[in-house]
């Protein structure tokens, strides 16, 4: 299996929830670094005036427990592109990467 190519930089947010005082909340994101990753199409569709892409991003592997190790509750940013994470598992081999299922919804 040859080795991925890691050419684009993203930024790993996790979710927070800030009270909005009415008791209820709101999500913000927070950043907690930056990874590189190959990023490639799996799929997409069109349905509603929403296109939705699939996405397979592979990045370097973090120990189980590491806040750098995207969990499916995250997000991925590339700019103003997000990228939301559906599952993580490692990359069969060497265990030197993961591949995180990822969508991306853009309003057309």
């Amino acid at each position: 299996m040859t080795a991925p190519r890691l050419t684009r930089q993203l930024m790993l947010e996790d979710p927070l929830q800030v009270s909005d005082g009415a008791g209820g909340f709101t999500v913000t994101w927070q950043a907690l670094g930056t990874l590189w990753a190959e990023v490639a199409m799996r799929s997409g569709r069109e349905a509603g005036g929403l296109s939705q892409a699939r996405l397979k991003i592979t990045l370097r592997a973090a120990p189980v427990g590491s806040s750098m190790r995207p969990r499916p509750d995250q997000r991925l940013r590339e700019g103003a592109r997000l990228y939301r994470i559906d599952a993580v598992h490692e990359r069969p081999g060497s265990g030197r990467y993961l591949v995180c299922l990822a969508h991306e919804e853009v309003a057309t």
